[in-house]
């Protein structure tokens, strides 16, 4: 793990429904980077996909009900004499949003997923995870975010608290949306269509590999830079990125286990055996198309 980083490294690449001003519908991610072990024995090209659908469905003037997809696919060899192996992501994002008062909502969801290289579907391929996340209105252009993530892995079970933040200028040109530390995002309008903006997403996650009885430790800190563009009335926003990626991909064989993981630190500390280097961080270069409701 790089340990300049482990105090930012999250778990889960999930777009909460937040109390923003806007709503992000579908969007879709996708960056490039070159990683090298740090023994500078083994380089590998990795292309990350990721695609987030949203659906909310008003119940009634107090709940709306959230039904979404989030996939997402990881293209790498993992160590010398490996074959290339596609690391695949599909979760279910199932809850609902509730306004408790006029200064406090929650947002509570439910996350089946499967991940693994879908060689072969086992119950290994099968975990789950749970988001609450309390929002507190101070004004209408700062708000507060409270909550606690947890999830099932193949390593075992990961748990983190979520502090967020929003908070949007009188002139409508900055705003800053986060919830530490799984993402954050800050954007300046230089005019009505051009804006420059920085972001950061981050998760912990596991893949099994069928066939081989084994299981890939993701743990990924992707923070960049960005200028973007919106079209269709500010609908369509279409970003070209730049930043660094941190990502690591563990490899470890199936049932080494470590219990609880809080963060990046392991209740009972880790003594598996890990099976490949270590990566070392890396430029990346990325896309990011967004359909976005204002509210």
């Amino acid at each position: 793990m790089k340990n300049q980083l482990t105090f930012m490294v999250a778990l889960l690449g999930l777009s909460i429904a937040t109390a923003q001003n806007y709503l992000d519908i579908a969007r879709i991610n996708v960056s490039n980077t070159t990683l090298e072990d740090l023994e500078q024995t083994h380089e590998t090209n990795i292309t990350n996909v990721n695609l987030e659908f949203l659906l909310p469905t008003p119940i009634n003037d107090k709940t709306i009900l959230i039904t979404g997809l989030t996939a997402e696919n990881s293209s790498l060899v993992l160590s010398n004499g490996l074959s290339r192996e596609n690391l695949i992501m599909t979760r279910l994002n199932l809850g609902a949003k509730v306004y408790h008062s006029k200064k406090w909502t929650g947002t509570y969801l439910l996350l089946p997923k499967i991940a693994s290289n879908l060689n072969e579907v086992a119950s290994q391929d099968f975990q789950i995870g749970a988001i609450a996340l309390l929002e507190y209105r101070h004004k209408n252009r700062f708000r507060t975010k409270y909550g606690l993530y947890s999830s099932s892995e193949e390593f075992g079970t990961i748990i983190t608290p979520l502090l967020g933040v929003y908070y949007r200028t009188p002139n409508n040109k900055f705003y800053i949306d986060a919830a530490f530390p799984i993402r954050m995002e800050a954007n300046y309008n230089l005019t009505k269509k051009l804006s420059l903006g920085a972001d950061l997403r981050t998760s912990v996650k596991s893949y099994n590999l069928g066939l081989t009885d084994r299981y890939v430790q993701e743990e990924s800190i992707r923070g960049g830079l960005y200028a973007s563009y919106s079209l269709m009335d500010d609908k369509l926003i279409l970003r070209a990125k730049a930043g660094l990626d941190t990502t690591d991909y563990g490899l470890y064989n199936s049932g080494d286990r470590i219990g609880a993981q809080i963060l990046t630190i392991q209740v009972n500390g880790d003594d598996r055996a890990r099976l490949n280097n270590e990566f070392d961080s890396s430029v990346y270069f990325g896309f990011d198309a967004i359909y976005r409701l204002n509210l």
